[in-house]
């Protein structure tokens, strides 16, 4: 069971992954829970988005690969306990060198992203 879970796990960042790369919003929108919120800071200052804010703001801007940018980003760690689980992301793009810290929900037998928490590291 756990192998299963960090295969479903794995699967659900690398679609997160190239959803944000390739800004592809139908794609990022799966890893989601409907009532997810996004927290964080860029350079210092306070971001909070809904998950639809957030969507909009992913398709309203150049994709790192229309930037010609490589896919640099990597899971750092994976912590499960049952149907939880936390993720420790690098995803350095658009010339940021961003931390995700995302917490997993097994619901109806699918792994979601329910929280979001982020920060840029100069």
């Amino acid at each position: 069971m756990y192998k299963e879970n960090i295969k479903e796990i794995e699967s659900l960042i690398i679609r997160y992954f190239e959803g944000i790369f390739h800004g592809d919003t139908i794609k990022l929108e799966t890893c989601f829970h409907e009532n997810v919120y996004i927290y964080g800071d860029i350079k210092g200052v306070d971001y909070t988005k809904s998950i639809n804010e957030y969507l909009e703001g992913v398709k309203s801007r150049q994709s790192p690969k229309d930037l010609k940018e490589t896919l640099k980003m990597k899971i750092i760690g994976i912590d499960i306990m049952g149907k939880i689980a936390m993720v420790k992301l690098h995803v350095p793009m658009l010339g940021y060198n961003y931390y995700d810290y995302l917490s997993l929900t097994k619901i109806d037998d699918n792994w979601k992203i329910v929280n979001k928490i982020f920060t840029h590291v100069e």
